[in-house]
Order: C-alpha cells, then structure tokens, then sequence
C-alpha cells in the first residue's frame, strides 16, 4: 500500500459532492479508507475529510487533476500526507508548564507535531526550566500602543515556518480580531468545558449553583468571539462528590477543578475561578487536587492529540 493521502475540503452544499469525490478517487485506483462528510444546515456549508490510498497514482497528479473538480464546486481543500507531522507555532507567556508537557509527548512520540517556533511575549528567562533544543524562540514583547506590530510579527513568523497550526499553550494575552481572522480555522485553545456556558471569574460556582455534575475539557478554535469558537474535542468526567463553595473543604475541591484550567489548560483567555488561590485544609486535600489537576490536563492533551491527527 502506498502512504495514504487524507483530502479536506469545504464548499456551500449541493447534491452530488460526495459522489463526485468518491468517484473521481475511484478513476485513479484510489481505495478510500475512511470517509466523514457534515452538512452545517445553518450556513448551507459541506464539509468532508476523506483518508485513502491512492495504489500507483502520484500525489502531485491527483492534486493537479482534482483543481478542475474544486474549481467547479468552489471548493476550499487540501491533500496531504496522513502521517505526516503536523508543523506547530506554540504560543507562550511566563508559565512554562503546558509548553513543557507539549515538548515532551512530542519528544516520546504520543504527539504527530512539529514545533517549528515557540514565541513568547516574555523573554527566554521565563521559561528557562523548560529544554527547547532547536526550537526557534522568538521574544515579542507587547503592550497595549504595540498590539498590533507584535500581531503582524506572529504572522510573519506563522508563514515563514509554514505553521499549519497555532497553539496557545497557557498565552496570557487576548487575540485581537483581525489576527483570530487571520488564524481562523487553525488556532486552537483548550480550557474547561464550562465555556460558553458558565463566563467570568467564577465559572465553577456558576455551574455548581445550576446542579453541574460533570467536569472536562474543551478545545475549540479561536475567534473573534472571545471564547465562543466552535468546539472541537470535548471529554469529560462526572464529579465524586458534591460541591458546596460556601465551607472551606469546599473551596478546597472547586480549587482542584479550578487549578486545572489555570495550571494546566493551553489557553489565552482565563477564566478560573478565584477561589483557586484558597489554601489547602489538609496535606491529603492538596494530593487530591494534584491527582484531579492531573487527570484533567491528560483529558486536555488527549483532546489535542484527537485535534491534530
């Protein structure tokens, strides 16, 4: 078999596209492998992913054959290699945790990525714990009156790397609207499974006030609506115990399912609870909240690993 191709493409629906593509795979001896296909009936958009083997056509023939067939449907679509790594920017701040994680799976090969730059809006000192080996770091600084130069420096970046995809690995600054257009459909943050739900500073009491009985994470893609991209992956785990925020064990358990976001979620906008910062009743209470902050970052980079392959 020869390394199988994946294809993507969207387009405003209209009958006939799935059989125009099976078909036009079937011509070249292409064996289609796996198939998913979604009609959004909101924006009359198509959208299909298809995995398959194309036996002894090139791949540069069935990209110059299959134009004719984009051009004709007005497609958006993409043919590339599906075990190929995927090229990753990571997008960092001063807390170098979710970064470390990243680097490591990619290292041990749990993750098909790879890190083509890591830029930081504080200098390398921040995060000098982490080992990046080769990686480009690249400092840019911002503040308000330099937003958009440092903005522009990211796309630069982005396109001289070839980044497909664009990771906010705990990036403490909020996109503007014009770069979220500009990474739409490609950049990607993970938090917990609360938004856009339950907003603010205290997603965890809002949710326990409305009897919210599970936990999870989410990843969904950037937008210029501050966390209200579309959700992507979404995992999940129901809560052991009941919560009530107003005793101090309590406090104790929402900080654990509120530490998770804030410690471990790669994420741009925050949005933890304040009662992360609540000391711990008891040694046995912190070693719980490490193994409930533990378990809820695997869920996190499970959902990254689903996103990215």
């Amino acid at each position: 078999m020869a390394q199988p191709l994946v294809l993507t493409l969207s387009c405003t629906d209209r009958p006939g596209i799935t059989a125009r593509v099976t078909t036009f795979l079937f011509e070249r001896d292409g064996n289609i492998l796996e198939a998913q296909q979604f009609n959004d009936r909101e924006s009359d958009a198509f959208f299909m992913r298809v995995e398959f083997d194309p036996g002894a056509t090139p791949r540069d023939a069935i990209r110059a054959d299959f134009a004719a067939v984009a051009e004709e449907y007005g497609m958006q679509w993409k043919l590339a290699l599906r075990d190929r790594p995927r090229r990753v920017l990571i997008m960092v701040s001063r807390f170098d945790h979710c970064l470390a994680d990243l680097l490591y799976r990619w290292r041990i090969g749990e993750l098909p990525m790879e890190p083509v730059a890591i830029v930081s809006n504080h200098p390398r000192e921040a995060i000098e714990h982490t080992y990046l080996g080769d990686i480009p770091f690249h400092h840019l600084p911002i503040t308000r009156e330099t937003k958009a130069q440092q903005e522009a420096q990211v796309r630069v970046i982005a396109e001289e790397t070839d980044a497909e995809l664009i990771v906010l690995a705990r990036y403490m600054q909020i996109l503007s609207d014009e770069q979220a257009a500009h990474f739409a459909g490609r950049c990607i943050n993970i938090h917990h499974s609360f938004l856009p739900g339950f907003k603010g500073a205290k997603p965890y009491h809002q949710a326990y006030e409305r009897g919210v009985k599970m936990i999870g994470a989410s990843a969904h893609y950037v937008t210029a609506d501050l966390d209200e991209g579309r959700s992507s992956i979404r995992t999940r785990k129901a809560s052991a115990t009941p919560i009530r925020p107003t005793n101090l064990s309590a406090r104790a358990a929402i900080s654990k399912a509120a530490c998770w976001p804030k410690r471990f979620a790669f994420t741009s906008r925050s949005a933890c609870s304040s009662t992360a910062s609540a000391r711990w009743s008891s040694a046995a209470d912190q070693r719980r909240a490490t193994r409930f902050a533990a378990r809820a970052f695997s869920m996190s980079l499970s959902s990254f690993a689903r996103l990215i392959t």
